[in-house]
């Protein structure tokens, strides 16, 4: 983990690499060639501690991506407002680091990843799925350069 302002709010890596392996979804930050933020929800997985995501074959984040390989993800996990104490109970986790494509036996690997997090009940199904549209979707992985998860418990 990397600096972090609130240090007392500071979880360990165990645990942010626990919450990105429950979290529904993230949302990756990119930045446009004429200096732009984007940033947009996706579904994502974890493998060998990078950061797997889907996405059609043309767009504005991998615009983005081929402009700039330096992204930004964030999760969100369980939050409760406090209204009596003016704050949020929450978890989040921030990594910063580097996207890129990946193919063959990689992008296989990936899109199993996600089967197994978000159908894990239909696999056999799914990896019809895969065959049938592997053309039609690009995958990108983030290797982390740096992580930092805070929580308010």
């Amino acid at each position: 983990m990397n600096e972090l302002r609130r240090k007392d709010r500071a979880i360990a890596e165990e645990e942010s690499i626990e919450l990105l392996n429950k979290a529904e979804y993230g949302v990756l930050s990119t930045v446009s060639k004429d200096g732009k933020p984007y940033g947009i929800p996706l579904n994502f997985c974890i493998i060998d501690n990078c950061i797997y995501f889907h996405c059609a074959v043309a767009g504005q984040k991998i615009d983005n991506i081929k402009n700039n390989a330096a992204v930004s993800f964030c999760i969100v996990g369980n939050t409760k407002i406090l209204p009596d104490k003016f704050g949020t109970k929450y978890e989040s986790v921030i990594i910063s680091g580097e996207a890129e494509e990946v193919f063959g036996i990689d992008k296989q690997k990936a899109l199993e990843g996600l089967l197994q997090k978000y159908s894990s009940e239909f696999m056999e199904k799914g990896i019809k799925y895969i065959e049938k549209l592997r053309n039609e979707t690009r995958v990108f992985k983030i290797s982390i350069n740096r992580l930092t998860g805070k929580a308010r418990k």
